[in-house]
């Protein structure tokens, strides 16, 4: 697995110079040492874990953020039990996000459950944007205003993204 620490400082728990100035300056979380212990004691389990590479762990509105690299995500996906048994550990829900796409595939991955109708860009006065996101609306496949709002507030963390979620009928 690619970490952004030594795989022997995590280890061992005894960080070298470069890996302890990444945690001072904040460059890494202890989210994200916790996080990568675990999966690296998880790699002879799950053999798809040595070849993903884990960017950043973020605690956001509830859930726990995985950040991983371009095309990681769907490992993760193909591998519930994983993502289910991190989650409780942390007992948080994990949800897994890639890096370096573009913003449609961002929240294609945010709301995996959902179907995405539209999204648009609204461009306010003050010269800020926010991204509005239209959700088709049927039936009870609908996520609770607390589960939207913990949503939002990933966006906000991960990508610094102001959402506004609307369903259409």
């Amino acid at each position: 697995m690619q970490i952004q620490l030594c795989e022997f400082c995590l280890k061992s728990g005894m960080l070298c110079n470069k890996c302890k100035t990444k945690v001072e300056s904040g460059e890494v979380s202890t989210e994200y040492i916790e996080v990568a212990k675990i999966l690296l004691g998880w790699e002879n389990q799950f053999q798809f874990l040595q070849k993903v590479r884990l960017d950043n762990v973020l605690e956001a509105g509830g859930f726990l953020v995985l950040v991983v690299g371009k095309g990681d995500s769907a490992k993760f996906n193909a591998a519930p039990k994983l993502t289910r048994d991190l989650g409780d550990q942390f007992n948080k829900r994990v949800l897994v996000i890639e890096s370096g796409v573009k913003d449609r595939q961002f929240l294609e991955d945010l709301f995996a459950t959902q179907h995405i109708v539209t999204i648009n860009i609204i461009w306010l006065p003050d010269g800020s944007t926010e991204t509005r996101v239209v959700l088709q609306g049927r039936g009870n496949r609908r996520l609770s205003k607390k589960r939207l709002q913990a949503l939002v507030n990933v966006a906000k963390t991960v990508r610094n993204m102001d959402l506004r979620v609307e369903y259409a009928y």
